[in-house]
């Protein structure tokens, strides 16, 4: 019943609606402490289907309220007892009951709706309607045949049984073959087969229709048709396929308009099936207005979807179908209708008594919703009230008493649907009731916001006010803020915050208050965040994580790792290479599985701060998968292939490589590299092979693994692509030339039958190519003028035909020749030395060599290039001359000059130049003497601490082995350390004396470290450094006096006197060019000796003596000793009697040999000829070297024949410092390569022998 609205009843109802609204609370959630009416908690859907694979099917009805809700059913509007019936399943103190599945359910189909019911009023659930869905049949049926003639339209009807939506229809043949669909033939909504024009094609007599219920499982199959098509007569005039063409109709829908209705989210189908010949095509239009966005068409353009259609989608739409004869139209009116929606739900409501109260229920529909009111279940005309009325879609209760409290049910419903509200409503005076628990503990971290809760139940509502620390005036200030639930929120927390909070609520009818507990700690944060990275497979990964957080939640903090949002448990056997130690997450071997995110979250009770790092694992590339060979064109083809996953590095390169079964099988050679935007390749191959090919990509990490292989790919054979290359030409003997190359591989033969034309011409006359055809790869020619040049070239033929034309190359015949002692051997190296040659001097270690060049017609050949030898006679420091070890340098190529460095500085140096060619040197030019300037010194071999005392240490050291110049000096520093970051200053002592080798530094700091500093200088500058550190001590008395040391060969003796109090200390000693120290076993100054085993001859060590108690390097003392050679005697048995007596027997036969030596040298006279061939050997002997066939030799084991030598003179040959003889005609080793590298040989030394031979005598 509606009301007629008046002007002075809606101000009045203006007026009643501010009121209530202020003494009113809407969606209350009233405590279950305090006596309320019942609410429905939980409720069924609005339909229950009870699909046959289910095993039950609950009737959901739960509900609150104080007192405890009774529960009761209806079912079709009739009271239904569901706790009689033994069926079914009930739960105590619940409405809720269970409907098995192991019977007949069909005695329990209808509409239900669940009654909650106390003594403060009763609540109402939704109706739900239980659904038992029955098995669909197609009923079982004889159909006759469909007869159609040729070209006429005609329609399978499907008729599918009801069931369960949704509704899926195919058209099958009896073997389940889908009748194929098209513009012709389509599926109509209805599920029935259109067809627009019959064909021959179309007979058949197994069209199945199939309905499938996919909700409940099901598919049914119609009685399969037959369709029997009757062929047009055709008159003679008629081409065999003509068929009378006709103009469109409809086949569905009927008529020229229709109207289609559908809920709003549904989707809009219309559907336009034609019929004609030609096939007619339709198209769609919506009458004023453009398809909607999102429309579709389907089916051939047969049916028009609108997804989701809504009110705008309502309106006229039009299908045309047309064809060349014509068109056919049909108009739809689409309404879009709607269920009921609520615009204004009824609320509940906690109001004072004597107010009035208003319940509004409103709600929009398409049509238009019918509103019901109830009362606690009861229609509203059947439970009146003299204070109530209604006012359109309000209720209003005037003067409101607590006998007023109840629940109202508003329910809105059309066509589409219904729409039920519950609305408690009580009327009640209550003072405050405070919800949340006294005495809460609030944790807050500073400077972010915290909220102390204070949920307050009042009828009228309570004014809620906050306290601090026992304080009567209310929390103020613009951080603080009460909101209308009573909470209080802080915002921006300071420590001074902390304390106890008081919460007052009041109303008219009394107050409450509860205190809660506020602690501000600090806040949680990450200082060292994780970091992004990528990481080689297999490798460990890295991630740090540390955080700050407040120190009473020691033992309330955690850190916890994630790895893409899933915390990593680490007891987990699963995670067995994750570990976390020192705030640091390691992964172990990483695999392409532990890529992703990794989050570190760092959690108190709290708060909690969290950073993250993507961790990205890089792997060489996967290997390419899907090889296809394609475009065979003989002795090419097409290779493609997918590449594999490059694990986070760019693939650079793709690597094809081949495998053929001929030469070498199962051996993979590269045949081409593409880059990386390259997923195929044309392959250009040889021919008559079989090959394999298989990819493999690369990328920064490296090659990844291969792809699988294709299948075989045979070429045809064919004529060589190539000839020979990298030909030689080589005279080895006068008067012949040989031609060597490298052959071709066997895969570049292209086919049986190979073999080699090789062809050869003078180059400096006219003459015709000589031919010759030969199989093996060399080829000699005989009877060749001396050293002319030739043009050669060689062709590879097999049995398909030549290769291509040849590549023409020059060379020389066999170079000239001449004997030398042996009559068989030849030799033809350079016959002259370069002239002019000088040096310039460019600084200490580095001169410049110019000479004038060998003129070609000595070279005797091709020119290789030249080389300068050089030794150093002496140091302008020692007068006295010794040879050093000879140097070599070479250059390659003509040139006239030369830059030699590693020079010695303030030294005297001799030099020679020659040239070379194929055969080896030549002559030596005559040797230059030149000056180096003076230089700075080497660093000085000893510098060592003798003594350390108190405020003293004292120094000792040796000179530079190669002080380069004249010694001025020494320059002595030192400063304090102390082991601190800050050092003293430093001191500086200038010793003008070049022969000082001891210091004492006075004046120091006891107990203090210093590091001490000393170079050598000349008038050039001081030499490198050389520092010792050391630290003063306390005592001044030192532990060992008169150290002396004695070496052997292979063993050193150290003796000492203790210095009175015994302590320990090692013995440290290090071959001096290795720089491994090795240290003693600790040692006792009261011992006196202690032997080192274990040296090696003739080699130099450092020996030192080392406190235990030092941990710098101090040491009481320190010398370097040479071992002696073994044929040397040790020190140690110098002064024994034995060897003194021996050293005398060996004196006496020495002088009885010089006697009989005199005496014979008087008797055979002395052969001056070859002294002089020793001082001055032919220059042609300087060219002789290991290529030769008989090597030169100057040995005095040949001696000329009634030669005699003498002692004087055998000792001259051998003490000659600066002879040519021992520099001018060596070969020594050299490159050839034209690098700038000087190369060092040993001194040869002259071999001399005599008729007489001395005995062997060890020096002493």
């Amino acid at each position: 019943m509606r009301l007629q609205r008046s002007p002075a009843l809606a101000a009045v109802l203006i007026i009643i609606t501010c009121v209530c609204a202020f003494y009113t609370t809407a969606a209350i959630n009233i405590p279950l402490e305090i006596e309320q009416p019942p609410t429905i908690t939980a409720q069924p859907p609005s339909s229950l289907i009870a699909f046959p694979f289910d095993e039950s099917f609950p009737m959901t009805c739960e509900a609150k309220g104080n007192p405890r809700p009774e529960f009761r059913w209806t079912k079709n509007g009739q009271e239904f007892n569901h706790s009689v019936d033994p069926r079914l399943m009930k739960e105590e103190n619940s409405g809720t009951f269970v409907i098995p599945n192991n019977g007949n359910l069909t005695e329990y189909q209808g509409t239900y709706r669940c009654y909650a019911s106390n003594t403060l009023g009763t609540a109402v659930s939704q109706e739900v309607e239980f659904i038992v869905s029955n098995e669909p049949k197609f009923p079982k049926e004889t159909l006759d045949p469909v007869k159609v003639d040729e070209g006429q339209p005609f329609i399978l009807k499907c008729d599918p049984p009801t069931g369960i939506p949704p509704l899926q229809i195919y058209w099958m043949t009896i073997n389940m073959q889908h009748i194929q669909q098209d513009e012709r033939v389509s599926v109509g909504l209805n599920g029935d087969l259109y067809f627009s024009h019959a064909v021959e094609k179309d007979s058949r007599t197994d069209y199945c229709c199939f309905a499938s219920f996919p909700r409940i499982r099901t598919i049914v199959q119609k009685t399969a048709m037959s369709v029997h098509v009757k062929p047009r007569a055709r008159d003679s005039s008629e081409s065999a396929n003509a068929i009378l063409e006709r103009r469109p109709s409809l086949l569905t829908p009927p008529g020229v308009q229709s109207e289609k209705q559908l809920v709003k989210g549904d989707d809009l189908e219309l559907e336009c099936i034609p019929e004609g010949i030609p096939t007619p095509k339709v198209e769609w239009v919506k009458i004023g207005l453009g398809l909607p966005d999102g429309a579709e068409v389907e089916n051939h353009g047969k049916l028009l979807i609108i997804p989701r259609a809504d009110q705008k989608d309502s309106g006229k739409y039009m299908c045309k179908a047309k064809n060349p004869l014509g068109e056919a139209v049909h108009y739809f009116t689409v309404t879009v209708e709607e269920p009921p929606e609520w615009v204004s739900e009824p609320q509940s409501q906690l109001s004072m008594i004597g107010t009035d109260v208003l319940i509004k229920c409103s709600a929009r529909g398409t049509p238009e919703p019918s509103i019901t009111w109830r009362v606690n279940g009861v229609p509203l005309k059947d439970s009146p009230a003299a204070n109530r009325r209604i006012f359109d879609d309000t209720i209003i209760i005037r003067n409101s008493k607590a006998s007023d409290s109840a629940v109202y049910q508003c329910e809105a419903s059309n066509r589409h649907g219904s729409l039920l509200s519950n609305a408690n409503i009580m009327i009640r005076n209550l003072p405050p009731m405070i919800l949340t628990k006294d005495g809460e503990g609030y944790f807050a971290v500073e400077s972010r916001g915290v909220t102390l809760h204070c949920n307050a139940f009042s009828s009228p509502p309570s004014t809620i006010t906050w306290s601090k620390d026992d304080s009567s005036e209310s929390v103020e200030g613009s951080r603080f803020k009460i909101h209308d639930d009573g909470s209080l929120e802080i915002s921006r927390a300071e420590k001074s915050d902390a304390g106890q909070y008081t919460c007052l609520a009041k109303n008219t009818e009394g107050s409450s208050n509860i205190d809660a507990m506020l602690y501000v700690k600090d806040a949680t944060r990450i200082v060292v965040t994780p970091e992004d990275q990528q990481i080689l497979k297999g490798s460990e990964a890295l991630l740090s994580c540390l955080a700050e957080y407040d120190e009473s939640f020691s033992h309330d903090f955690e850190l916890v790792w994630e790895k893409d949002d899933i915390e990593i448990s680490f007891n987990d056997t699963v995670n067995l290479r994750y570990f976390v130690e020192d705030s640091v997450l390691h992964i172990v071997n990483v695999s392409h599985g532990d890529q992703g995110v990794y989050r570190c979250v760092a959690r108190t009770p709290v708060d909690q701060d969290e950073a993250s790092a993507l961790l990205m694992v890089l792997d060489v590339p996967d290997a390419p998968e899907n090889l296809v060979l394609s475009e065979h064109r003989g002795r090419s083809v097409k290779l493609t292939w997918i590449p594999g996953d490059d694990h986070n590095s760019s693939i650079t390169d793709f690597i094809i490589e081949y495998e053929e079964n001929k030469w070498e099988m199962g051996k993979w050679r590269e045949l081409l590299r593409v880059s990386r935007n390259q997923n195929s390749a044309v392959l250009r191959l040889h021919g008559h092979v079989e090959y394999r090919f298989r990819v493999y990509g690369v990328n920064s990490v490296g090659a990844g693994p291969p792809s699988k292989p294709t299948e075989m790919y045979r070429t045809p054979p064919a004529a060589p692509d190539k000839n020979p290359e990298n030909i030689k030409i080589e005279g080895h003997l006068p008067h012949e030339m040989d031609i060597n190359w490298e052959p071709l591989l066997p895969i570049e033969h292209n086919g049986p039958g190979l073999e080699y034309k090789v062809s050869y011409r003078r180059q400096d006359v006219e003459e015709e190519w000589t031919e010759h055809t030969v199989k093996r790869h060399s080829f000699v020619v005989k009877n060749t003028p001396t050293f002319v040049p030739y043009e050669i070239k060689v062709q590879a033929k097999n049995n398909q035909g030549w290769g291509p034309e040849p590549r023409i190359v020059s060379g020389y015949s066999g170079e000239d020749s001449f004997f030398w002692i042996c009559p068989q051997e030849v030799t033809s190296v350079p016959s002259t030395a370069p002239d002019d040659v000088a040096v310039e001097v460019m600084n200490s270690s580095v001169v410049k060599v110019t000479w004038t060049p060998v003129h070609k017609d000595k070279l005797r050949g091709h020119l290789g290039g030249y080389r300068i030898n050089w030794w150093r006679l002496r140091s302008l420091v020692d007068s006295k001359k010794r040879h050093g070890d000879k140097h070599m340098l070479t250059f390659p190529g003509d040139r006239n000059h030369a830059t030699v460095p590693g020079l010695t500085p303030f030294s005297e140096y001799s030099l020679i130049v020659m040239t070379f060619n194929g055969r080896g040197n030549g002559p030596g030019s005559h040797p230059i003497n030149f000056k180096t300037p003076e230089g700075v010194p080497e660093k000085n071999p000893v510098f060592r601490v003798t003594d350390v005392q108190r405020h003293s240490i004292s120094l000792t050291w040796t000179p530079p082995s190669e002080p380069n110049g004249i010694l001025t000096g020494y320059l002595l520093e030192y400063q304090l350390i102390n082991g601190t970051e800050e050092v003293g200053a430093l001191q500086t002592i200038d010793i003008n004396n070049p022969k000082t080798s001891k210091w004492v530094l006075r004046d120091l700091e006891p107990l203090s470290k210093y590091k001490l500093y000393l170079r050598s200088c000349t008038t050039k500058g001081c030499g490198p450094v050389v520092s010792e550190e050391c630290t003063t001590d306390l005592e001044t008395t030192p532990l060992l006096f008169n150290v002396s040391l004695a070496a052997s060969s292979s063993f050193a003796n150290i003796s000492w006197i203790s210095g009175g109090e015994h302590a320990e200390f090692y013995i440290a000693y290090k071959n001096k060019r290795e720089g491994h120290w090795k240290i003693s076993e600790a040692l006792n100054t009261s011992l006196t000796s202690h032997t080192i085993d274990g040296l090696e001859p003739e080699t130099e060590y450092i020996v030192r003596l080392i406190p235990i108690s030092r941990v710098d390097n101090y040491s009481i003392f320190e010398d370097v000793i040479m071992t002696p050679g073994l044929a040397s005697v040790h020190g140690g048995i110098s002064t024994q009697g034995w060897f003194i007596g021996l050293m005398c027997a060996i004196a006496l036969l020495t002088l009885i040999v010089l006697i009989a030596c005199f005496v014979n040298r008087n008797k055979g006279g002395k052969y001056s000829v070859k002294e002089k061939e020793d001082l001055h050997p032919d220059v042609e002997s300087q060219g002789m070297n290991d290529d030769t066939f008989c090597e030169y030799s100057d040995n005095d084991e040949k001696p000329l024949k009634g030669s005699q030598h003498s002692l004087s003179r055998e000792i001259k040959a051998g003490d000659s410092g600066d002879s040519l003889v021992d520099y001018g005609d060596e070969d020594a080793q050299f490159n050839e390569d034209g690098s700038f590298i000087g190369e060092y040989g040993p001194r040869k030394e002259k071999r001399v022998s005599a008729e007489i031979k001395a005995p062997v005598q060890t020096p002493a």
